[in-house]
């Protein structure tokens, strides 16, 4: 290959210009590839700078992926605000509650079929803890300040508040309802469900959504 054809090499970036389009690199990797598909190389290669510049902004390949990772689940985050904020706003309280709810369960199932990369990102390069973050750190966070898991809890309390939750029922409710949802997304991506349309897995969401909403409002206290 002539020497022509390759790509420059950039010298220079203002502060904090390369560090961001290091990102930008990682996420696109993420996107093409999920977290296997990020290698510190390629993101400067593709930023246009030698490999060694990358290191003092990320300090190995492990520092890029948790940088990529937060990323991630920021969209996630926004993406979630995205379908709530598309819901019809509803003047009675149980009704705008209930919407809520489920843009939090049809937007991260959208993002999960959308992103693909970027949701394997998110969970699968290593596990997640909701109690993970830094409170003084946003990135991980949607436009309203809160992270995929605080979006979830926000609308269970919106639906608690409403009079739709039983107190006795709100304890936990954030896991029964994300371990449905985070199944149904993995069942799409990896699984039997990753051969259906878009249509068909709409319709699946839908149901599913609903399906876990009748569950909390309306299934056993236990025995």
């Amino acid at each position: 290959m002539s020497t022509s054809t390759l790509r420059p090499v950039r010298r220079s970036y203002r502060h904090g210009d390369l560090h961001r389009a290091l990102l930008e690199a990682g996420i696109a990797l993420a996107r093409e590839g999920g977290p296997a598909g990020i290698v510190l190389r390629e993101a400067t290669r593709r930023a246009g700078v030698a490999p060694n510049a990358a290191y003092r902004h990320f300090k190995s390949h492990q520092d890029l992926l948790e940088a990529v990772r937060a990323a991630a689940l920021s969209l996630l985050a926004r993406a979630i605000e995205t379908e709530i904020d598309a819901a019809p706003r509803r003047r009675d309280p149980r009704r705008r509650a209930r919407a809520a709810f489920r843009g939090v369960g049809l937007g991260y199932l959208r993002f999960a079929r959308q992103e693909p990369g970027l949701f394997r990102t998110a969970f699968a390069a290593r596990p997640f803890g909701v109690d993970e973050f830094d409170p003084q750190d946003t990135t991980p966070r949607g436009a309203s300040g809160m992270d995929p898991f605080e979006l979830l809890g926000h609308a269970l309390d919106g639906m608690a508040s409403a009079g739709l939750l039983p107190a006795a029922r709100r304890p936990g409710a954030e896991f029964m309802a994300w371990s449905a949802v985070h199944g149904m997304a993995m069942l799409m991506l990896d699984g039997p469900l990753r051969g259906l349309g878009d249509a068909e897995c709409e319709a699946l969401a839908e149901r599913l959504v609903a399906m876990v909403e009748q569950g909390l409002l309306a299934g056993p206290l236990g025995r």
